[in-house]
């Protein structure tokens, strides 16, 4: 503890310090912070404390096992953590400047896996100086502080921002490899289902956002109010069901932009082809604000909007609105 009555000190405080200090407060433990920062526990705990006796107050409670934040330590984490996020972005930024062009993408693991990469060869063909890198995380980030120039998301117009471009929409559709439907009884109508696994999102039921994408809505949808399988599957991520089916270990209901693909080359076949589920989600584009003028993000945007709309085609959704402002079509 700092005695109540040390001087406050009115010089500016070392940047190695608030790093230190934020690496802490991260992490509320000071072995972990070392290690991020690769320092010595004796060595950031120096740090801590020259900065609590720099601004005059206790930052942390250190207890026995753990480490808490006080009042002024949360203040100062509110102003610290912002203001290096920026420090840290624009030397990427002139780092960047200086050598060569790139694009930075923000977008989900699955979306990555089945959509983007898969399309990117034709990219980087007509756009050889362009270098990639794609961020694959279920973070949102925040494209003004960050150093990524744009993001790909999927949500429902009400959650999107009013600059968001809406790429495509969604529908559901049960899907499965040719094999198991060769080799299994026979898949005519949605009775047969009780004869086959079927394949589901693990936490689907978890959130409204993610209880679109159930068999049980698809199921009420078929008026199929009771109804078992010959049992479950579940995976948590959009590109581990596509797998199962395309394996043979069920049926899953796909969503139909990530899995388009696949149709098309005959590895999946859409079992019942009536049934379709529309789906309110939808998967967009959000240009950071620092980087829409630079020519590199340009060419990948048009690039991608390219993309876009030969998905519309495929899934023979009519042309997008823009923006989360403007409602879709009815179909």
């Amino acid at each position: 503890m700092l005695p109540s009555s040390a001087p406050l000190r009115s010089r500016t405080v070392a940047a190695g310090h608030l790093r230190a200090f934020q690496a802490v407060a991260r992490h509320l433990n000071f072995r972990a912070a070392a290690d991020d920062l690769a320092l010595t526990q004796s060595a950031v705990s120096r740090q801590i404390q020259a900065l609590e006796t720099e601004i005059g107050v206790p930052l942390f409670l250190r207890h026995t096992r753990a480490v808490e934040l006080t009042g002024a330590g949360i203040q100062l984490l509110r102003a610290v953590t912002p203001s290096l996020e920026r420090i840290d972005s624009a030397v990427r930024l002139i780092r960047q400047g200086a050598g060569r062009k790139s694009v930075s993408i923000s977008t989900w693991a699955s979306f990555a896996s089945m959509w983007l990469i898969p399309r990117l060869e034709s990219f980087q063909r007509e756009h050889p100086d362009i270098d990639i890198r794609i961020d694959a995380t279920d973070t949102s980030v925040d494209l003004e502080t960050s150093d990524v120039d744009l993001a790909l998301r999927y949500a429902s117009p009400s959650h999107m921002p009013a600059q968001a471009e809406r790429l495509f929409g969604e529908q559901l559709t049960p899907v499965a490899s040719p094999w198991l439907l060769k080799s299994g009884p026979r898949l005519r109508k949605a009775q047969d289902l009780t004869q086959f696994a079927l394949v589901e999102a693990g936490d689907a039921y978890r959130s409204q956002h993610m209880e679109w994408l159930t068999w049980q809505r698809w199921l009420d949808a078929q008026g199929l109010k009771r109804f078992e399988p010959k049992r479950w599957l579940y995976f948590n991520y959009a590109h581990q069901i596509a797998q199962a089916a395309l394996t043979g270990q069920g049926v899953a209901l796909a969503r139909m932009p990530l899995i388009a693909d696949s149709l098309a080359s005959g590895d999946l076949v859409e079992v019942l082809p009536g049934t379709r589920l529309e789906s309110p989600l939808a998967y967009w584009l959000i240009i950071g604000p620092r980087s829409i003028q630079r020519p590199e993000i340009r060419a990948f945007c048009e690039w991608l909007r390219q993309q876009a709309d030969t998905t519309r085609r495929t899934l023979g959704e009519a042309a997008a609105p823009l923006t989360p402002a403007t409602p879709p079509r009815s179909r």
